[in-house]
């Protein structure tokens, strides 16, 4: 199922690229969701018919957990409040760094919605 969205984009992130990014484990309720979302993954491709698309972000529904079932795709701008955001340290500071370098030298396809993945 594709949802599409529009609308403000509300974080206090660090700009990377021209994309904001949380760190994992931030609690975010994204547009058209009742329920908030846990980000688990920064910069998923998902390859369906042959295409593949990068999204910003990965993640499941709080407080339940990852469901193999459902794990949700969506971008940045369609965040609509960042609740809590995940823990931050070194690591998360050279992670951002590799990813900023990455995203420098590919130029990745991002879809614009938000998918729930199954």
């Amino acid at each position: 199922m594709k949802i599409s969205y529009t609308g403000k984009n509300n974080t206090n992130s660090t700009k990377l690229g021209g994309t904001a990014m949380l760190p994992i484990g931030s609690i975010v309720h994204v547009k058209g969701k009742k329920q908030k979302l846990m980000i688990l993954n920064r910069g998923p491709e998902i390859t369906t018919e042959s295409k593949t698309t990068m999204y910003n972000y990965s993640g499941c529904l709080y407080p339940y957990g990852l469901d193999p079932e459902k794990v949700y795709y969506f971008n940045e701008k369609d965040i609509d409040k960042v609740v809590f955001q995940g823990y931050k340290d070194e690591e998360e500071k050279g992670f951002l760094q590799f990813y900023q370098n990455w995203l420098k030298k590919n130029e990745p396809n991002k879809k614009e919605e938000v998918t729930d993945q199954v």
